[in-house]
């Protein structure tokens, strides 16, 4: 990389633009197929998605956190004991700090509803609760991700969800990162 000439930089840079430019695109891609599921549970990562952002929809979220719903858990499938972390640094640079925050953490606020069961701690988003927005994502996992597992529940498609999620990533990268 050290022998590149700025017209040859300039010219990657304007491929990684296009790239970049195609993020909303493969994001939807990458969510028609999670058409699986883990062992044991009763719908797929596809339709608990649908359903996190179906419920955020209807409660009157706004577009970014319906999209945060939407993608919250595609670290799933290729980071599984960080997946929070994994779509939080999706969507970081797109979403404000609080959207941020509450995907990064939802992992740990979701353990509420069910590490007692398994010998640990259900209380760890606890060490949050000074935390600005320590309520929000409880209200996040309570409202709509915890009840996002009902076979039952009829979910809006994806291509209800695609506009939002091409407006969300066609935004000036870290704009909002520092807003509430």
């Amino acid at each position: 990389m050290k022998d590149g000439t700025k017209d040859e930089y300039l010219l990657l840079d304007e491929y990684e633009q296009d790239y970049i430019n195609g993020t909303a695109d493969r994001i939807l891609n990458f969510m028609k197929g999670l058409t699986s599921t883990l062992e044991g549970y009763k719908i797929t990562r596809l339709e608990h998605s649908l359903q996190t952002a179906t419920r955020a929809l209807k409660d009157g979220a706004d577009e970014e956190m319906i999209v945060a719903a939407l993608l919250h858990d595609i670290g799933d499938e290729l980071a599984p004991l960080n997946h929070s972390e994994y779509a939080a640094a999706v969507l970081k640079p797109y979403v404000s700090e609080k959207t941020h925050w509450i995907v990064e953490k939802h992992g740990e606020f979701q353990m509420y509803y069910y590490a007692h069961h398994l010998g640990k701690n259900k209380n760890q988003r606890e060490k949050y609760k000074d935390h600005k927005y320590y309520q929000e994502a409880i209200d996040f996992c309570e409202k709509w991700d915890q009840a996002s597992f009902d076979p039952n529940y009829e979910s809006l498609p994806l291509e209800k969800f695609a506009p939002m999620v091409k407006n969300v990533f066609s935004r000036k990268p870290y704009s909002l990162l520092n807003s509430n």
